[in-house]
């Protein structure tokens, strides 16, 4: 790598209608394109059939992590004036850090009132990417205040209103704390998962909290001064485990999202062995890279010119990639969080 990676040549043209704004009422019926990452080669299926394009012995690795309705609106204590909060990470017991719109008006000291005073806050501080220190009060308890009066935090691009809150949710989502779902999970049912482990295939859940910096664009024409957020994560014994045994009887670890991939890039030492644990990861995945555990990756379609697309394009390669996204608008596939997936193996 000569220091240089242009943004640009990770552009590719999205009519504005391939943007998925629902999710389709069965999980398992999105359409799924399967990238050879040697070849290029590219195939046309069904995600219900995921299972024909692993083996026994490979192993999925699924973040667990559970989206918090993490969307408050509400006003300014005094003046009425709507205010929009965004939950993005607890620091300490009631102090988050959130993105709190219109930022002029909050400066430090503002109170803010959701839900007619069910949920109060005071800004206590701006930090960095002009974020804000918030102390909430309340009566009872936190996560139930937030369960009545919160929404799902959806990203920008999706304009229509979520029906029912669980489809912005995988089904095996366990810990609360991400600002986003891990959305290449979300095409999994509870008997699709069933049959892939009836057929031998591991499963393995790691954790890691989705921050909204994973919607942040990329502002620097050369991509790598671009400076990536910072996300909590946790590999359990018993999934570090379950990885390293996969690897050396020779199976595929199989990343089930962007997140679950840097995760284990993230866990692993030198040797690719992971590693139990926590920690906080700002590992920016770009060609070059040179993976430690993941093998192949189910993803969904991504923004152009994203960290994400950046990431995909270091396991299969940039032109491989570009054309299986040129190939996938020509034939109409749905795009991002809510849109079809693509397997690279």
């Amino acid at each position: 790598m000569d220091g240089v990676m242009l943004k640009s040549d990770y552009f590719f043209e999205l009519p504005g209608e391939l943007i998925a704004q629902d999710p389709l009422e069965e999980r398992t019926s999105s359409r799924l394109l399967v990238l050879d990452k040697r070849t290029g080669a590219v195939s046309h299926h069904v995600f219900r059939d995921i299972g024909d394009f692993l083996r026994p012995g490979d192993c999925l690795v699924l973040n667990d992590t559970r989206v918090i309705p993490a969307r408050l609106l509400g006003e300014r204590e005094g003046t009425g004036a709507h205010v929009e909060l965004l939950l993005l990470k607890r620091k300490s017991g009631d102090v988050w850090e959130t993105l709190v719109r219109p930022g002029k008006k909050c400066r430090p000291g503002t109170r803010l009132t959701f839900g007619d005073g069910m949920l109060k806050a005071e800004i206590l501080d701006t930090v960095e990417e002009g974020n804000r220190l918030v102390r909430f009060d309340y009566e009872g308890i936190f996560e139930e205040v937030l369960d009545r009066l919160g929404e799902m935090p959806l990203p920008p691009y999706i304009t229509h209103k979520l029906q029912d809150r669980n489809r912005y949710q995988t089904v095996y989502a366990r810990h609360e704390g991400s600002a986003a779902a891990p959305t290449a999970g979300l095409h999994f049912t509870k008997e699709l998962l069933d049959r892939l482990e009836g057929k031998g295939i591991g499963i393995a859940y790691v954790t890691l909290h989705v921050g909204l910096g994973t919607f942040r664009p990329v502002k620097e024409e050369n991509v790598l001064e671009h400076h990536m957020h910072t996300e909590h994560y946790e590999v359990s014994r018993e999934a570090a485990d379950t990885i390293n045994r996969t690897k050396a009887q020779g199976g595929r670890i199989v990343c089930v999202g962007t997140t679950s991939c840097r995760t284990l890039e993230s866990a692993a030492d030198e040797s690719g062995l992971v590693q139990p644990g926590s920690g906080d990861t700002d590992i920016f995945i770009y060609p070059g890279y040179r993976f430690r555990v993941l093998d192949a990756l189910i993803t969904n379609f991504h923004l152009p010119e994203s960290t994400l697309i950046m990431l995909v394009s270091a396991l299969a390669g940039r032109e491989h990639v570009l054309a299986a996204y040129e190939e996938a608008v020509r034939e109409r596939y749905r795009f991002f969080s809510f849109g079809d997936a693509m397997l690279v193996i």
